[in-house]
């Protein structure tokens, strides 16, 4: 299994010299199974480099899973250029939204409105298909498993869980630890604290023993509190999540957008000294980098 970084900023898209060596497109992941079956995780900008490249191989069938559906993960959707030529087909999976009461379907829809984008919907001209999954329903491309595990986030966000022929990673989208909502003195803490480790533990049992573990570590512990609840992670967080899971590789991504290159490996560093973990190889998501489990 092959896994290529095309895009590992979180938010908004963030180009220019202060971004160029670890990247500035959004999130997109792609992943090529031992049958070589196209999987990609989440649309954002990071999808148009990969859709040049893909334009080597038509016709193709590529298989979109989406985490969730806020802009940094679905905006570079309408410009995945095989999706308007005949003879290709496009599986977009995500997630059922009910305050929408809609799924993966309306990811599309609205963004390609007559108001916000030149192209309808209508003239997408591959096989488009919409495919709502749940959670820890298995999905089966090829010889290859994709399961979902509901994590955290102010939107519902879908882990992945991709495992073929022995070799398995886990992509969280976008995921903030658990946390109490309640203070230690009040009524309802102990009730809910247990409620959070059933959830916590059960997001670890997921992404258990994964070859390669893809996470959001957005914040450093010093920003985090000025943005809980905002729903992403810390490098420290997802270290201990790497841990408690006994993954062999930590890649961090969805790097915050006003976090320059320089700026990302002087914390990056500074949580790996504090952590002090020696079980887990951990590293920085990079926009090009690639690896084969």
């Amino acid at each position: 299994m092959k896994i290529k970084f095309w895009g590992v900023r979180g938010s908004i898209p963030s180009p220019g010299p202060n971004t160029q060596r670890y990247g500035g497109n959004t999130t997109c992941i792609e992943v090529r199974t031992d049958d070589n079956e196209l999987i990609i995780l989440d649309g954002g900008t990071g999808i148009f480099p990969l859709a040049q490249q893909l334009l080597k191989e038509l016709p193709l069938t590529a298989n979109i899973f989406n985490t969730h559906s806020h802009w940094d993960h679905i905006q570079g959707l309408p410009f995945f250029i095989p999706i308007f030529i005949p003879g290709n087909t496009v599986n977009l999976y995500g997630a059922f939204d009910p305050i929408s009461g809609a799924g993966p379907e309306r990811i599309m829809n609205i963004q390609m409105q007559y108001s916000y984008f030149p192209v309808r919907e209508a003239e997408i001209q591959s096989r488009m298909n919409y495919l709502t999954v749940m959670p820890h329903e298995v999905i089966k491309i090829g010889n290859t498993t994709i399961t979902p595990t509901l994590l955290s986030h102010p939107v519902v966000n879908l882990g992945y869980r991709i495992e073929c022929n022995g070799k398995s990673m886990f992509f969280t989208g976008d995921h903030e630890p658990h946390y109490n909502i309640y203070e230690p003195q009040d009524d309802g803490y102990a009730d809910y604290q247990a409620l959070i480790d059933e959830q916590r533990q059960a997001i670890v049992d997921a992404m258990q023993g994964v070859d390669v573990l893809i996470a959001d570590s957005s914040y450093t512990v010093g920003e985090y509190p000025s943005r809980k609840g905002w729903g992403h992670g810390t490098f420290d967080s997802c270290i201990e999540m790497a841990k408690a899971a006994s993954a062999k590789i930590l890649y961090c991504t969805h790097h915050e957008p006003t976090r320059s290159d320089d700026d990302l490996e002087k914390v990056f560093a500074e949580a790996v000294a504090r952590q002090n973990c020696k079980t887990v190889d951990i590293r920085i998501a990079r926009e090009g980098d690639e690896i084969t489990i």
